[in-house]
């Protein structure tokens, strides 16, 4: 026995509905500045080296490791202060 197709439809329930007429373009803009979002504009030529925003991450994350690696190496001990003891005066 076959039973019958429901009919399918493509009509969002009412609380996921959204009336567009009342939105604010860049309501949260402000917040976004002041919230430190990081976002970077690569030169074409830069962005033709690399597939895709993981590419450019892990590249910057590997430069950033060998830079601390060479400031490590290349760091200058600092020079050891001797504390003197100051006599209390009675």
């Amino acid at each position: 026995m076959r039973t019958k197709v429901q009919d399918v439809q493509d009509e969002m329930r009412a609380e996921y509905q959204f009336d567009y007429s009342k939105a604010t373009r860049g309501r949260y803009y402000r917040r976004l500045l002041k919230e430190g979002a990081n976002v970077v504009v690569l030169e074409p030529d830069v962005a033709k080296a690399f597939g895709s925003s993981a590419e450019v991450n892990e590249v910057l994350r590997s430069l950033i490791k060998v830079a601390r690696a060479a400031a490590r190496e290349t760091a200058t001990p600092a020079p050891t202060v001797r504390k003197r003891r100051i006599a209390a005066a009675k």
